[in-house]
C-alpha cells in the first residue's frame, strides 16, 4: 500500500503509477504491468472531503471559540487551506486506492504483451 501512496507500481514499486498529476499510466515500464484501465472512481473524493472537512471545520471552530475572528479571516484563511489539503491528499489517495485494488483484484492486471 506504500507504493500507492508513493505513486509506483503497485505490481512491482518501482515503476510510475502515473502520467501527470491524476493521469495513471498506460503500463509500468519496469514490469509491463497493465495499468491504464485502473480507475479508482469516486473512492479518493470521499475520502479526502471526510479527512480535510474534519481537520478544516475542527480547526475553524477552535479558532472561532477561541478568538472570534471575523467572517472574511476565516474565508481568507479556511478556503485556501482547505483547496491546499484537498489537492495535497488526491494523488496519494487516489494511488492507494488503485494499489488496493491490486491487492485485492489482482485478475484485473496483466502484462502487456
Amino acid at each position: 500500500m506504500t507504493t500507492g501512496l508513493l505513486g509506483r507500481c503497485p505490481a512491482c514499486g518501482r515503476g510510475r503509477l502515473f502520467a501527470g498529476f491524476l493521469e495513471v499510466v498506460p503500463s509500468c515500464r519496469c514490469c509491463g504491468t497493465a495499468l491504464g484501465g485502473q480507475d479508482s472512481g469516486d473512492g479518493p473524493v470521499a475520502f479526502i472531503i471526510m479527512i480535510a472537512g474534519g481537520l478544516v471545520v475542527g480547526a475553524a471552530l477552535v479558532v472561532e471559540v477561541k478568538h472570534a475572528w471575523p467572517l472574511w479571516l476565516h474565508m481568507a484563511v479556511w478556503l485556501p487551506l482547505a483547496v491546499v489539503l484537498c489537492l495535497g491528499l488526491l494523488r496519494p489517495l487516489k494511488g492507494l486506492l488503485i494499489a488496493l485494488q491490486y491487492r485485492h483484484r489482482r485478475t484485473d492486471f496483466h502484462a502487456d504483451g
